[in-house]
């Protein structure tokens, strides 16, 4: 379905792909702009990946293409359960994709959520920055889904490593691997928007005085 998408419905460029390990786990840490994103990534990626997935879109026909093909239902108000989950499909080699910034936004990393630095310090497991651009622009809603034919953009960006750090306590080790990883990925965003000339979107449902900041 991934790849219908990127190729079929959409044109998509994708970039990096010589960056994905071609084998041992790897996480897929990518931005947010909108519902497309998780399968654009699944359809552009060389590796195939369980996606972590907001639990209340496991209904009906889309619920049990998402069930059958292995993704991940994932409570964002906090599920352990889910993590765990993930941190087996990567103990047995394979790969998670999941958009650390946990709600469709201006998809410039400039929040993130600890996910992906404790599957990567549980797992040992490579976290690949991927940069999406296109499926939302300007100044279109939250909820728009592109119009077909739209040119799209998946950047594939060099893995890194996370460790836990001596002498430092575990939530210490995670929340400077969060930063770590975030800073990583809004690096690469930022080069991927200078290098396809697609810029991020604006953010169209921050509080007014928030707006412009």
């Amino acid at each position: 379905m991934g790849r219908v998408l990127d190729h079929g419905i959409y044109r998509t460029s994708v970039h990096g792909r010589e960056n994905i390990p071609a084998q041992g786990p790897v996480v897929f840490a990518a931005n947010h702009l909108s519902y497309l994103d998780g399968p654009v990534m699944v359809g552009a990626a060389s590796r195939y990946m369980h996606v972590m997935v907001r639990h209340d879109m496991f209904t009906g026909l889309l619920g049990w293409v998402l069930h059958t093909s292995g993704q991940i239902p994932v409570n964002r108000t906090g599920d352990r359960a889910a993590l765990q989950h993930a941190k087996g499909v990567l103990d047995r080699g394979d790969c998670v994709g999941i958009l650390p910034e946990g709600t469709r936004g201006t998809g410039d990393a400039a929040n993130m959520n600890g996910g992906v630095a404790w599957l990567a310090l549980n797992s040992g497991a490579a976290v690949v920055p991927v940069a999406i651009l296109g499926t939302r622009r300007g100044n279109e809603h939250r909820d728009t889904i592109p119009r077909p034919r739209r040119h799209l953009h998946v950047v594939f960006g060099e893995p890194l490593k996370i460790a836990r750090e001596p002498g430092v306590s575990g939530r210490v080790s995670m929340d400077r691997a969060t930063e770590m990883i975030r800073l990583r990925l809004a690096g690469h965003i930022e080069a991927a928007t200078a290098a396809t000339g697609q810029d991020l979107p604006a953010d169209d449902d921050l509080p007014s005085k928030h707006k412009g900041q």
